[in-house]
């Protein structure tokens, strides 16, 4: 077993003002119920910290933008988020964000971003998802900022969301890959095709392999930067794998690819966090999601089946 040589930092972020559909704040605590902890620890880690961010319940509060909703509260959970990111990194912690949706991951990544840039370093990102999360204000069909982080990461959009923690852009394209897309809306195709992010669809990974996608990927994400983090969306699974999420798409990696996927991710050694979004237990079956989740998270902290 390869495992990470540190201590493991949890930061739990029960965000769903990105969203439309309510219930990924549950996110969490259904990866609690799964036991995340207790599998973490079962293969010899410590778990150093375990960070709760508050954020705002979405009755609670009103939006009138139709572009961006929700910009101001999701802005203060992602700065929240870039600095427990960076304070599990200044202290030799290991980052495992647990979401929420995918806004997050503007915040986890900004945190890393800016962590690396102190020391003239870049990040690499594997971005695992059915949906390219690459609209802008000025393109999205629906305003939710859940589809917009990708773009925001990428130095485009609102000047705020894509500056968080002080850093602009955050990743740069050539060190990003797209792995398991296949629902894109059109504006985004064509902002994908142009925007210099290597993108594997469903049709490459059928293809191609898994196995070729996750070699290739590696290459990508790992060249000229100080290592990578993998942005993981259940969604990118198919909904048979995992029906416990919002927004699920038919024909998307199996179980067994998705394993193998962060099995080498964890077998090359230089993954620098992860996180996991998109958990909807009020659409899941028993927690099968969540329990299928903390066994992929396994396999990234380097379990092998020998």
């Amino acid at each position: 077993m390869n495992q990470i040589p540190k201590p493991i930092h949890i930061i739990n972020v029960p965000l769903d003002l990105g969203a439309s559909r309510r219930g990924t704040d549950a996110g969490p605590s259904a990866f609690r119920v799964a036991g995340l902890g207790r599998e973490i620890r079962g293969m010899g880690y410590t778990i150093s910290n375990e960070t709760d961010v508050p954020v705002p319940a979405m009755e609670t509060r009103k939006t009138s933008d139709t572009k961006t909703r929700f910009k101001e509260e999701i802005l203060a959970v992602c700065e929240e988020v870039a600095n427990h990111t960076v304070g599990a990194l200044e202290a030799g912690e290991w980052p495992l964000v647990i979401g929420g949706d995918h806004s997050i991951a503007m915040g986890t990544i900004s945190g890393l971003a800016a962590h690396l840039k102190k020391s003239g370093q870049k990040l690499g990102l594997i971005w695992f998802d059915a949906h390219g999360d690459m609209n802008r204000p000025d393109s999205t069909p629906s305003g939710n900022i859940h589809g917009m982080p990708l773009a925001h990461l990428l130095g485009y959009g609102d000047p705020d969301l894509s500056s968080i923690h002080g850093v602009h852009p955050a990743v740069d394209p050539e060190n990003v890959v797209l792995i398991g897309i296949r629902d894109i809306d059109q504006k985004e195709r064509d902002f994908i095709n142009a925007s210099g992010v290597r993108a594997y669809t469903m049709r490459d990974i059928d293809q191609l392999g898994m196995a070729r996608v996750a070699r290739e990927a590696l290459e990508i994400v790992n060249d000229g930067t100080a290592g990578f983090h993998v942005s993981f969306d259940l969604d990118g699974c198919d909904p048979e794998v995992i029906p416990g999420t919002g927004t699920t798409v038919p024909g998307g990696v199996s179980f067994r690819e998705a394993h193998l996927l962060l099995e080498e991710c964890a077998a090359d050694g230089r993954i620098l966090a992860l996180e996991v979004v998109e958990l909807n237990p009020f659409l899941d079956h028993a927690n099968v999601s969540a329990e299928r989740a903390v066994t992929l998270i396994q396999s990234a902290l380097g379990r092998s089946i020998l």
